[in-house]
């Protein structure tokens, strides 16, 4: 899952903006705590104290970044889903082809979610917040999809479609497009 591209050119594009799309490419790429506040400014084109009047500290950039790709993943969810209007299980086949999708790309490091709730291990941190709403999320709407699609166990399967894509994401990351997945 990863925030779509802009198109080139900032000029016409707010600091906020600028700010938050070079953050989510470089903390997708790099990792969050392999970058700096200073890293994001340059990419932005921005300076820190821009930075800063937008967002109040890195972590809560964070927090801003999960959330953008807590958005983005459920309208593409949503999108799945609207493709086949009134069919839960053909609605089920268009989500799981849509993540397989995702994991044959080849800029692809794993679930960002997952990747930031790895190096974000304290509870207290405002990131912790939005992951943990994303994967209940993620899971709520799985287990709903399921059960509409007529699964006498939704939530148990659910459970076993987010195991798998989290072990595939992390398959990815491990073992590039030439994995067992």
């Amino acid at each position: 899952m990863k925030r779509p591209e802009r198109q080139a050119g900032t000029a016409n594009i707010p600091p906020r903006e600028r700010i938050l799309d070079a953050a989510c490419k470089l903390f997708y790429a790099r990792g969050i705590r392999c970058v700096t506040v200073d890293d994001i400014a340059a990419a932005a084109q921005t300076n820190k104290m821009t930075l800063y009047r937008h967002f109040e500290s890195k972590d809560l950039l964070v927090a801003e970044y999960l959330r953008t790709l807590m958005n983005y993943g459920r309208a593409r969810f949503t999108e799945a889903l609207a493709a086949h209007p009134g069919d839960p299980k053909a609605q089920l086949r268009a989500y799981i082809a849509r993540v397989g999708e995702d994991l044959c790309r080849t800029d692809m490091r794993g679930c960002p979610i997952t990747n930031a709730a790895v190096e974000l291990p304290e509870k207290n941190h405002p990131a912790r917040e939005v992951i943990d709403e994303c994967k209940s999320e993620h899971h709520r709407l799985l287990t709903k999809l399921c059960g509409d699609a007529g699964c006498t166990q939704p939530e148990n399967l659910a459970d076993e479609f987010c195991l798998l894509f989290e072990g595939a994401c992390v398959d990815v990351q491990i073992s590039g497009q030439h994995g067992p997945g």
